[in-house]
This record gives C-alpha cells, structure tokens and sequence, in this order.
C-alpha cells in the first residue's frame, strides 16, 4: 500500500456530521423546495444570513451564555476578531433585521431561514 493510499483511508468525517451523497441529494432538494413553496403562498421569504459571526451576537451576558459558549465553535481571524460558526439562525436574523433597517418598512416581513448551524455537542443515537 503506497504512502498517499493510507493517508486517504485514514481521513473520515468529523464526529457528529454526515455526508449527503448524490444519491441522496435530489431528496434534501426535494424538500427544501416544498418548504420554500409552502412558505410562499404565505408570503413568508427565505433571509440568508452569513455561516460566522462577531461572536458578541451569540454570545450575551446572561446565565445562559456558559453553555453556549462551551457549545460554540469560537476563533480568532487574522485582524484578532473574535468569529463563532452559527450555532443557531435567530441571532443571526436579528442582527440582519437591525443593521439593515428592516424594522423600517411599511410592513412586517415573515422570513424563514434554512443553513448549517455548528454546535458542539455529543452526537447521540435516535
């Protein structure tokens, strides 16, 4: 067995994630799709929000805050911010809904959101 064969064979996936194969993919698709129509004949629309964020819109002074700081994925950039992963989507509408004003429109808009969100926590069965 050649040296690059092991080394393929020895990386797997992180603990606690899945791969979604082509096989498979068509059927995340599928259902995302629904979602979406459903969630349009209420005139409920999609809002992206970055995968990271300054890490103070998680991360508040509250009894909660250490136990999601023990479950965020936090790191530094190169500028020395402080970044944590999505570890939930609210957040990350809320700071979009106040920094782009959307509180000023005429009408109050329904937004949904679907995304990865990163949490570190022991994967269990079921």
């Amino acid at each position: 067995m050649s040296c690059s064969r092991r080394i393929i064979m020895s990386v797997n996936k992180v603990k606690g994630t899945y791969d979604v194969l082509p096989n498979e993919s068509y059927l995340w698709q599928a259902l995302e799709q629904k979602i979406r129509d459903v969630l349009a004949l209420y005139n409920i629309k999609e809002m992206r929000t970055p995968i990271m964020e300054y890490s103070e819109v998680f991360h508040r002074q509250t009894e909660l805050s250490d136990m999601v700081t023990k479950e965020t994925y936090d790191f530094d950039d190169r500028g020395d911010r402080r970044l944590t992963l999505r570890p939930e989507g609210t957040a990350g509408v809320i700071r979009s809904y106040v920094e782009n004003k959307l509180y000023a429109s005429q009408e109050l808009e329904k937004v949904y959101y679907i995304g990865p969100n990163f949490r570190y926590e022991r994967p269990q069965k079921g």
